[in-house]
């Protein structure tokens, strides 16, 4: 089988390295790719927003099933346009269309999704331009701190906590008069502040049937004890010790099933990742939010505890015959370290030679690109380490070893990943 990848970050890197160990996959090409991903697929240099010619690439390989990894293609009807091509309909994809990708692309829509079906999440309000006296009025009423949500897609940084009542009401404004966002903060959730402990769940599903994956936490702050500015992710640990078998079972009765029943009720169709964003509050789980895609640096530490053919589980999604389908997982721990450019989140420079050093640990690209033979730094997060082990410690020792050879001007990562976790029960 020929197979499309779409897709360019350290995401798409786990994901191509997963797919190419499968007897299944012929060819793999990924557009656009990155140097590391050319180290295990064909990449094209085809931006993922190129809906027409990424649908060439398809005909003209002869492409079976494509793998959309980022939410952008979704949100912006990729599987829209594929569908309304005669030629193009007959590829199968793994990707959400246009109204499924709505659980990501639109807050206010996954907030009301979401309380239509009983579905455990915090108690939230929209706020618009003409609106927004309201949301100040509201903001007085809540609790500190107080969580501000940009609507639309944000780059992973459209949501703010804030501290203090006045910190609440200028950040609205700003987000809301002077789009602080874009067009994303078109429209603000002024969410109730949950206190718990972060994790991710995983599903695959084809609308009907559905696989869990492994569940991972990431750590989205810049510096060490989750302090500083908030990042598209620092790291990620995968089993999450707190999630015991039961409270997983929560989050299948309470969330992923009615999940699923929500769509098929509302005639959406849906074949894709859900990436289901938890708040462990007193051991009950509240929905955070949906993504309609896997996670980043997640995807690295989940794909390294996979045994099963992954790409056997895709093909299944995207032809729709994923029911009764298991899926095998590793009993290891797999810690990954996000390295960053020297002043990520906010300004930084590009194109420092990266001088890499090979370890035990595997390294996933994601803002890397060539200057000749030169490796160099080409975005904010620039690569992950993914260490593994029987034990979480084991996992840490190996990921810290290998980024401990990688070097370049500025380079920066927490040394804290999976720190943690260290005080619960291990019970994968």
């Amino acid at each position: 089988m020929n197979v499309l990848l779409i897709g360019s970050g350290g995401r798409e890197h786990a994901l191509a390295w997963k797919i190419k160990q499968s007897p299944w996959c012929d060819q793999l090409w990924v557009a656009p790719g990155n140097p590391g991903i050319a180290e295990v697929a064909e990449v094209l240099s085809i931006p993922a927003l190129d809906f027409v010619s990424l649908g060439k690439a398809c005909l003209e390989k002869e492409i079976s099933l494509v793998v959309v990894g980022p939410e952008a293609p979704l949100v912006e009807g990729l599987r829209d346009y594929f569908e309304s091509d005669p030629l193009l309909r007959q590829v199968a994809m793994v990707g959400p269309g246009k109204a499924g990708a709505q659980l990501e692309g639109s807050k206010d829509f996954s907030k009301q999704f979401m309380l239509r079906y009983g579905i455990p999440t915090a108690k939230a309000i929209t706020i618009t331009p003409d609106t927004l006296p309201t949301g100040l009025a509201y903001l007085k009423q809540c609790s500190l701190p107080i969580v501000l949500k940009a609507d639309g897609l944000a780059a992973g940084k459209g949501v703010l906590i804030c501290q203090t009542l006045r910190e609440a009401e200028a950040e609205l404004r700003a987000m809301v008069e002077d789009q602080k966002f874009g067009a994303a903060s078109s429209k603000v959730l002024i969410e109730e502040f949950l206190s718990g402990i972060e994790l991710s769940v995983f599903v695959l599903t084809d609308g009907e049937g559905y696989v869990i994956l492994p569940e991972a936490k990431d750590y989205k702050r810049i510096g060490d004890h989750d302090t500083g500015l908030n990042t598209g992710g620092m790291g990620a640990v995968s089993p999450v010790p707190f999630a015991t078998p039961a409270f997983l079972k929560k989050v299948e009765d309470r969330i992923i099933k009615p999940t699923l029943e929500g769509l098929r009720k509302e005639q959406i169709p849906y074949q894709g990742f859900i990436f289901i964003g938890l708040m462990s509050v007193n051991d009950e789980p509240y929905v955070i939010e949906y993504n309609a895609r896997m996670g980043d640096p997640e995807t690295q530490s989940v794909m390294s505890r996979i045994e099963s053919d992954f790409l056997e589980l895709l093909i299944a999604c995207g032809n729709k015959s994923l029911a009764g389908k298991v899926i095998k997982i590793k009993n290891e721990h797999a810690v990954t370290v996000v390295l960053a450019s020297g002043g990520y989140p906010g300004e930084f420079s590009k194109g420092h030679p990266i001088e890499l050093t090979p370890g035990e640990a595997r390294v996933f690209h994601a803002g890397t690109r060539l200057r000749g033979t030169q490796l160099i730094t080409d975005g904010g997060r620039v690569l992950g380490v993914t260490g593994m082990g029987h034990t979480l410690t084991e996992a840490q020792k190996q990921a810290y070893a290998t980024v401990s050879k990688i070097r370049w001007e500025g380079v920066t990562f927490r040394l804290d990943i999976g720190n943690d976790l260290h005080s619960g029960p291990i019970t994968k």
